[in-house]
């Protein structure tokens, strides 16, 4: 629908043919043989206003197949990623936008650093603390992007059975008998440069030692919540990830990340005991260890 308003050369589509709910998003295949269950792949390099109602809609997605400059074609494999096949695919684009299996993230990841390729993806917030994607998110080469720890309804081949979750799929227009489920904790993951990483968190609280205790195992101030990061502190500090969804290059450094999945180790960061948030003896979830640049 954005295709022209993005000024798309071309848009690449592939299906998995594991997947429980490929062939129900198009309707009407029938112009194209043995396309049942098989995976394929569409290419789009033209959208008009097919209908002529004015307006680049729904309506007009539906007909993008019946112009020549469209084309759909069956896959020689199963769509798998990681097939030499869509890796081809993968190969032209300039940019990856997509929702990937979220068991296979970190598989996900590695592919697109290693072909190079600029990308927005989904995935759970939790992902963060695996040990492949905390040291390029320290090494500013991968940034949470805009709308984190967010709720998303995701359709799905099973019925919701979650009184909760069906209360809030029913709050959004959605039916839970047809599969709709709310999945929480989503956020975007980009290698983009994005005007939020220029943007410096407004500070406001004084750093005193009864409100800032230091972990059992860390010479480094625990701070609870984002909101409470002291604007006259300037040595390490322990944050919750969601500090991320502020972070900006300009204004912090990310040294590390602590807690009970711990990701990597450096020279300058060699704890006493084990990599631990305790406070106090009191655990806390993991930490992203951070300190302000000197202005």
């Amino acid at each position: 629908m954005n295709f022209n308003h993005l000024k798309l050369k071309k848009l690449i589509c592939t299906c998995f043919s594991g997947s429980p709910i490929s062939h129900t998003e198009l309707k009407d295949l029938s112009q194209f043989e043995n396309v049942d269950k098989m995976p394929y792949r569409i290419e789009i390099s033209e959208v008009r206003d097919s209908n002529g109602d004015g307006a680049e809609d729904l309506s007009d997605i539906e007909l993008l197949l019946h112009s020549d400059n469209n084309i759909l074609t069956i896959l020689d494999g199963d769509g798998d990623f990681r097939s030499e096949e869509c890796i081809e695919f993968l190969k032209e684009a300039d940019i990856v936008v997509t929702n990937p299996p979220f068991s296979l993230f970190r598989d996900y990841i590695a592919q697109l650093y290693k072909y190079k390729k600029r990308f927005i993806i989904l995935g759970n917030m939790n992902a963060i603390t695996y040990k492949e994607i905390f040291p390029l998110i320290k090494d500013n080469k991968l940034w949470v992007g805009y709308g984190f720890n967010k709720s998303i309804i995701y359709k799905t081949p099973y019925p919701n059975l979650l009184e909760a979750n069906r209360k809030f799929v029913i709050s959004k227009g959605k039916n839970p008998d047809e599969g709709y489920v709310k999945v929480p904790s989503i956020c975007w993951f980009t290698n983009l440069d994005i005007d939020r990483l220029h943007t410096e968190l407004m500070l406001y609280k004084k750093y005193c030692p009864e409100s800032y205790p230091k972990f059992d195992n860390y010479d480094a101030i625990n701070v609870d919540r984002v909101s409470d990061i002291p604007s006259d502190y300037f040595e390490w500090m322990g944050v919750p990830i969601t500090f991320l969804d502020k972070y900006s290059p300009d204004q912090f450094q990310i040294i590390n990340g602590i807690g009970r999945y711990a990701c990597i180790e450096d020279d300058y960061v060699n704890p006493p005991g084990t990599y631990g948030t305790d406070v106090n003896g009191k655990h806390n979830y993991f930490r992203i260890l951070i300190r302000r640049i000197s202005k």
